[in-house]
């Protein structure tokens, strides 16, 4: 039971801090680890942050001054490369690889592996996908919930399921 007390105690102690610093609410997981800790472990670049609930897959790369939002997926299977100065929102899921052609063929065929590339100063809005192969140009936007399935050109916006003008 002692154990348990000084448990909650630390939790409570580092709630406040965060609150104190940020003005937001973390997961217990969130709390006891440092985002900028995370994402130097993966080696990604200086002064990215990461959530430790953050999932990542194979070969990821990330540039310098990047924030990667919590619940987060980033699927390297078949290398993904992300720039300087990304903001990557809550929720958003990047692919390099899929299962579609081994699931529909009863596991005759491979699934589809492709390189996916996101440019520096890009903005990836909450709870988007971006599909395996898709290149993000630089300074791109990409809107809240946007399924991205063919390349954004550089300063392009792409919202829901399509390139805006």
């Amino acid at each position: 039971m002692e154990f348990e007390k000084e448990l909650k105690n630390l939790i409570t102690k580092k709630q406040l801090e965060i609150r104190k610093k940020f003005n937001r609410h973390v997961s217990i997981q969130d709390l006891l680890s440092d985002r900028w800790e995370t994402a130097k472990l993966y080696g990604f670049g200086r002064n990215s942050s990461c959530y430790n609930n953050v999932l990542i897959i194979g070969d990821v790369s990330v540039g310098k001054n990047t924030w990667i939002g919590p619940n987060v997926i980033l699927d390297g299977s078949g290398k993904l490369e992300i720039g300087d100065f990304v903001s990557i929102s809550a929720g958003v899921q990047i692919y390099t690889h899929d299962t579609v052609a081994w699931s529909t063929s009863m596991g005759e065929r491979k699934k589809d592996i492709q390189s996916t590339r996101i440019g520096d100063g890009v903005f990836i809005g909450p709870n988007s996908i971006i599909q395996k192969g898709v290149n993000v140009g630089d300074k791109a936007i990409i809107g809240a919930m946007s399924f991205v399935n063919k390349d954004v050109p550089s300063f392009g916006k792409y919202y829901g399921n399509k390139i805006q003008s």
